[in-house]
């Protein structure tokens, strides 16, 4: 059997106030929007019991879909790095970006290149946003990074991948699929249409279903929504999971965002089929531990 944890859009507070001329940009509108609402959303404390928790379950891998950051500062990405690096090595977690991370255009060396070794993968380092797609093989599982972050306008939170890292997924998928790997990809924006609304969604979500169609995969994750969310592409050789988990720092409830959770995967090859069981682990608010909430069992085709 092979366990991993999948986790989303941990926030990481704004330690200190930004200087006035980094906020002349769309950064403004998210820095007032953190300082009215959102840190009262994502605590500290929270994440910290999360991580916690997931590091006593000794999972095989970790999964982590974007959205560190808040407004993409600087000091942002050196808190993030700080913080990834006390969750454990970078072996053993793999992060792709969120639109958060992206917020606005950022230098890659003093911003997401600080993560460079938790988002690359096995052969090749990591150098630019156009490296991505990257490839991670852990046991029976393939992990698939994919980048669906860049800067957008005010009030809009959309994503895409564009042609050529469609392209490159289609030959990663084919390949491992041809290996027999379990083919998880790593996504942060919900790639299936109509999952959210159109100002937040991924733009060529449609050009990536029909990637999976072609090429196959067996299950997809993503953040992005700040819920629970379970839905599926239809392929020939049946439905890939598609799999949203909670915002892994929000403790207050309001009508876009439920309380903190990470989700543990458990993988074992069956007769004909995979076996994922999977554990919703979500925030006990009296006592800020996870416990798990639900289950499910997801077979899938081998």
């Amino acid at each position: 059997m092979f366990t991993f944890a999948h986790l989303s859009d941990p926030h990481l507070a704004i330690q200190s106030p930004p200087e006035f001329r980094s906020l002349l940009n769309k950064r403004l509108i998210g820095y007032v929007s953190w300082r009215t609402r959102r840190r009262a959303i994502h605590e500290t404390q929270v994440l910290a019991a999360l991580t916690k928790a997931i590091k006593q379950v000794e999972t095989d891998h970790i999964a982590i879909t974007g959205d560190l950051t808040n407004i993409a500062l600087p000091a942002e990405f050196i808190e993030a790095r700080r913080w990834l690096e006390e969750f454990g090595p970078p072996e053993r977690i793999m992060v792709v970006p969120g639109n958060h991370d992206a917020y606005v255009g950022v230098p890659w060396n003093s911003a997401l290149g600080l993560w460079a070794d938790y988002m690359r993968g096995d052969s090749e380092p990591l150098t630019s946003m156009s490296d991505f797609p990257t490839v991670r093989l852990r046991g029976p599982a393939a992990f698939v990074g994919l980048s669906s972050a860049h800067p957008s306008a005010a009030h809009l939170a959309v994503g895409s991948l564009g042609k050529a890292q469609l392209g490159a997924l289609h030959q990663l998928l084919v390949e491992l699929g041809r290996e027999q790997r379990f083919r998880v990809v790593l996504i942060h924006h919900p790639p299936v249409t109509g999952t959210v609304v159109r100002r937040a969604s991924l733009l060529d979500g449609e050009d990536f279903a029909a990637t999976i169609a072609k090429a196959g995969a067996e299950l997809i994750l993503h953040g992005h929504m700040h819920r629970m969310s379970h839905k599926a592409i239809p392929t020939p050789r049946g439905p890939v999971p598609v799999i949203g988990v909670a915002s892994a720092s929000a403790r207050s409830q309001h009508s876009h965002c439920e309380q903190a959770q990470y989700h543990l995967y458990t993988l074992e090859r069956g007769e004909g089929c995979w076996r994922v069981d999977l554990e919703i682990r979500a925030l006990e608010e009296s006592t800020l531990s996870f416990r798990e909430h639900r289950r499910l069992s997801i077979p899938v085709p081998a």
